[in-house]
């Protein structure tokens, strides 16, 4: 796939470029530090959408949560950070919920009301629906030995997750049927292409990137392989006959560049958040705090010159042209954009293999946090040098996904040039 992207001002081989020769070496070295491989996550959570039992079995489907004693003290205890006024807004906050704890003036009912308004309150700007942290059945995952990769999950239960996310999520209409879904008469994509040129830009860039997130995810399957399993040892790597079922222009009927220019619009949205989100981060309050301060000095370092290369990308997508137009229209539409969001972030819990659910809810949590920050582009121009920032927030594990689900990407744009190699040798 070469060439303009779009809806963009951008093309390709620019991503290409800035990309692989740029970003993703100090994007990857910052991704293997602590902060950023420690995920909590909450793998038990039924599906919410249909009864499902059907848990995948296959060794490679299982997730490997880490002994707490692993995890460094700072994240495990969610202690604060090392500035002074850091720490006293910690005792602030602790003392709030001392005082929440022993108000017997409120009947149980009101408590509930009250803890319903903070959650509805925390989660009014949120694209995601959130897993429990405290739950006892969230646990720590270390990313980096549970890596995103083939693990045999496929058939019937993987379509129906992506056939609900597509047919139920994307503002599609029933009778337009999406190109080569399983199983149905198929005119090339006609109607549908027809149908997704003629809706708003905000509703095609949704579906842009439902299928921008699928693409990445298939190239990550095809790249990472299980090319030989014996009693000896495992070998991954690149399958070019899978990656080939899943993009070759004349396998897919045309279909495949299309997925991969949707990769390329995943990548300059994410992009663009991470450029949006700077002033947040740059704040001398603000610290990736484990525990090890000279560490966490250095990987903020390392993690602003990430944030700076980012907005330094000459051609980044212009967020103006969403919800530009009538502002009730615009706000009903912003409003039905994030109930969508939402909702695919929940059919995550019905993935039945444990390793592709971590990886799922991870991406979509990430592309979520994107969207919260594009959104709130006006809060974070209003975060003060100092002082808590009370008008945006992200939590440590919106700030893990933001980055990890962006390293997704953009390894998915570094693998496409090894395929792009292999595929020319071949030839």
């Amino acid at each position: 796939v070469t060439g303009h992207l779009d809806d963009c001002t951008c093309d390709v081989e620019t991503i290409d470029a800035f990309n692989n020769y740029k970003l993703f070496p100090r994007l990857n070295e910052l991704l293997e530090s602590d902060y950023f491989r420690y995920y909590k996550v909450n793998l038990k959570k039924p599906c919410p959408f249909w009864d499902d039992n059907s848990h995948c079995g296959m060794r490679d489907c299982a997730v490997q949560p880490c002994p707490s004693d692993e995890v460094p003290d700072g994240i495990r205890s969610g202690s604060y950070k090392y500035s002074e006024e850091a720490n006293s807004r910690a005792e602030e906050c602790e003392e709030a919920e001392r005082l929440g704890a022993v108000d017997d003036s409120l009947s149980s009912e009101a408590r509930r009301a009250v803890l319903r308004w903070t959650r509805h309150d925390d989660s009014s700007d949120s694209f995601c629906e959130a897993d429990d942290i405290y739950s006892p059945d969230a646990e720590y995952v270390d990313l980096l030995l549970n890596p995103e990769r083939y693990t045999g999950y496929k058939g019937p239960d993987a379509w129906k997750i992506w056939n609900s996310i597509y047919e139920e999520n994307c503002f599609k209409p029933q009778n337009v049927k999406r190109p080569l879904a399983s199983g149905r008469g198929d005119d090339g994509g006609h109607t549908f292409y027809k149908w997704l040129k003629g809706v708003c830009v905000e509703k095609r860039a949704f579906y842009r990137l439902i299928s921008g997130l699928h693409a990445s995810i298939n190239i990550h399957l095809s790249a990472r392989y299980l090319l030989q399993d014996t009693w000896s040892e495992k070998r991954w790597g690149p399958n070019v006959t899978e990656f080939q079922q899943r993009f070759d222009e004349v396998l897919t009927r045309g279909e495949g560049p299309r997925r991969l220019k949707n990769l390329y619009f995943l990548y300059l949205i994410e992009l663009r958040a991470l450029s949006k989100v700077l002033p947040f981060f740059e704040r001398p309050g603000f610290q990736l705090y484990t525990g090890n301060e000279s560490q966490d000095a250095e990987m903020k370092r390392l993690m602003l010159e990430v944030l700076h290369l980012a907005k330094s990308f000459p051609l980044h997508f212009d967020e103006n042209s969403f919800f530009a137009g009538n502002k009730k229209e615009a706000a009903k539409l912003k409003e039905e954009f994030r109930l969508h969001f939402k909702n695919i972030s929940k059919i995550m819990d019905c993935v039945g293999c444990f390793k592709c659910r971590l990886w799922g809810k991870l991406q979509t949590q990430g592309l979520g946090t994107a969207l919260k920050i594009l959104f709130s582009e006006n809060l974070i121009e209003k975060i003060p040098e100092s002082g808590p920032s009370y008008g945006f927030q992200l939590t440590r594990q919106e700030i893990v996904a933001l980055f990890n689900a962006f390293g997704r990407v953009s390894t998915s744009v570094k693998e496409l040039e090894n395929f792009r190699n292999i595929l020319q040798n071949m030839r």
